[in-house]
């Protein structure tokens, strides 16, 4: 594995307390909601750094910005899901999954001396959240946010040019999720809901051949959805 840094290492460490806490602290009668989104999401710039390990660069290292493309609507698709324990009107715990993605340009991805370099399949995010909603005052609608720190578990598809071909499930680093949205009820147990979601995660890949990735990705999300309560 990568060495992390302490900063990283603490950081790590408590986002897996939170997601582990957030699991297991739903209280014994409560009201759950279960949550199913889509939307559009995309995935601004970022610098990928670490080093080939193998192909024509074997042995050099890599320091390039890149402009992610999300292809939301590209299959595999984006899509989250997402419970929440209410304990009360106002406050409640859940954990939720985000299948992010983030493709790397087919220019930029060369020039950086890779073949391929995308997180697709997808880069998933999972977090325990605090969230606060807002019945009273608004009518109908119920506003809510949420915030929720865990971890990021990428299928990382990375091949350095003439390298080995890195395919697979990694746990690369903390995350952090905020959301804001607006619940609409269509009955006493469904209803419907359009939030913003924006997610950052922390990366540190292994790559085959002895090489590494590290970056930091960030998503902005407009999410479309329905929701169960029971």
């Amino acid at each position: 594995m990568i060495p992390m840094t302490a900063p990283r290492r603490a950081l790590l460490r408590a986002s897996v307390i939170a997601l582990a806490a957030g699991t297991f602290a739903a209280p014994a009668a409560a009201e759950v909601e279960l949550s199913f989104y889509g939307g559009w999401q995309t995935s601004p710039h970022s610098r990928v750094k670490g080093d080939y390990g193998s192909g024509v660069n074997a042995g050099a290292s890599f320091d390039e910005l890149i402009g992610w493309d999300g292809k939301s609507f590209d299959m595999p698709p984006y899509y989250g899901i997402r419970a929440t324990w209410w304990r009360n009107e106002a406050w409640g715990f859940g954990i939720e999954f985000s299948h992010d993605k983030a493709y790397a340009p087919d220019d930029e991805m060369a020039e950086a001396g890779f073949e391929r370099l995308e997180f697709t399949d997808g880069h998933n995010i999972i977090t325990a959240n605090v969230s606060r909603r807002w019945i009273e005052g608004w009518g109908a609608a119920t506003p809510y946010v949420s915030a929720g720190l865990g971890i990021a578990m990428p299928h990382v598809d990375v091949q350095p040019v003439g390298g080995e071909h890195t395919y697979g499930y990694q746990v690369t680093g903390p995350a952090a999720r905020l959301t804001a949205g607006v619940n609409y009820p269509l009955t006493d147990r469904w209803s419907v809901f359009t939030e913003y979601q924006f997610t950052w995660s922390d990366n540190s890949a292994d790559l085959d051949g002895g090489g590494s990735l590290d970056t930091t990705l960030y998503t902005n999300a407009l999410n479309v959805g329905v929701g169960f309560k029971f």
